[in-house]
């Protein structure tokens, strides 16, 4: 270090500074600085290795503060290729898997981001939710392209982030579940929230043709939150099943719908009609008709209608 010292007389800050670097590694004192540094980026990692094992592989600015990691030794791990940084203050580990929905975690993340995933959790319905298309895309269902990430809250916030969006929505236990462990809107508070938030019925109409074929839907609860929908979408007010019956008609899947293409298909229609003659008509009736419909039974799998077959060809033989 003397004679680190003793080369600065009159010389440029930036030459100072090189020379320094050329003398100390002639001495074999950046080698030391190197490995110094390095053991601080390792120590670093395995102070949020905790936090990013339970969250996604991911960690916020704020809860690495808390565990003694700066801003800066964060920077540096991104820059030695140890973190990927996702978005404002937060960071996911080089090593974890990645998939779709890892920007709306981040985002999600970066709402509360002094509290662990785990923590905010236990309370859904007060904290927030992932809301609108977000909640959409999450569940898989519609044809919707979510431009931004979407969140309700029982408070009101505000953000200057132009990726995120909130809206204050006061919420019910029964209208909040987890899926890809994120607080979401159930799938029937998910479509009252598109009517609500985008007003385009055909949109709606489409995402609730797609999520039928996720689970049953409950259409009480769907009547509920469409009823407070209805005037401002050319309804009468108050009429949520005016509401329900128009997109199930413009999802195909009002009763009408169904038979008309049940009736388009001569298998399907045989099938239904079979299951139908076994379960609820007199069986002189059911002997008859099953005679009849001999030719189309004959194409389906003999499991369809081996009940109501075997029971037309046993009273004949009789």
């Amino acid at each position: 270090m003397w004679v680190s010292t003793c080369i600065s007389a009159s010389l440029p800050s930036s030459v100072f500074w090189a020379r320094i670097l050329v003398v100390d590694i002639m001495l074999g004192l950046f080698p030391i600085f190197v490995y110094n540094t390095s053991m601080k980026l390792i120590g670093a990692l395995r102070e949020i290795a905790d936090v990013t094992a339970s969250q996604w592989g991911m960690v916020t600015a704020a809860q690495a503060n808390m565990l003694g990691v700066t801003r800066l030794a964060l920077s540096r791990l991104a820059e030695a290729g140890h973190l990927e940084r996702l978005a404002h203050g937060v960071y996911r580990d080089a090593g974890a898997p990645s998939d779709e929905f890892e920007d709306l975690r981040a985002a999600w993340l970066s709402t509360e981001p002094q509290l662990l995933a785990e923590e905010r959790l236990g309370d859904l319905v007060d904290g927030v939710v992932v809301a609108s298309a977000s909640a959409a895309l999450l569940h898989g269902v519609g044809d919707l392209w979510a431009n931004r990430h979407e969140f309700v809250a029982a408070q009101r916030r505000q953000t200057q982030r132009s990726e995120i969006r909130y809206r204050q929505r006061l919420l019910e236990d029964r209208d909040v579940t987890l899926v890809e462990g994120l607080p979401v809107m159930t799938l029937e508070r998910t479509l009252a929230d598109l009517l609500d938030d985008l007003g385009e019925l055909s949109l709606v109409a489409d995402a609730l043709g797609s999520a039928v074929k996720k689970r049953s839907l409950d259409r009480d609860r769907l009547r509920e939150l469409f009823s407070p929908l209805a005037g401002r979408n050319g309804f009468k007010r108050g009429d949520g099943n005016a509401v329900l019956e128009y997109l199930l008609e413009a999802a195909g899947l009002d009763l009408d719908s169904i038979a008309r293409r049940i009736s388009a298909d001569p298998t399907l229609s045989s099938r239904i009609l079979a299951n139908y003659l076994q379960h609820a008509v007199p069986e002189d009736v059911a002997r008859g008709l099953l005679e009849a419909m001999r030719p189309h039974l004959a194409a389906l799998p003999a499991a369809t209608t081996s009940r109501g077959t075997a029971r037309a060809s046993q009273e004949s033989e009789d």
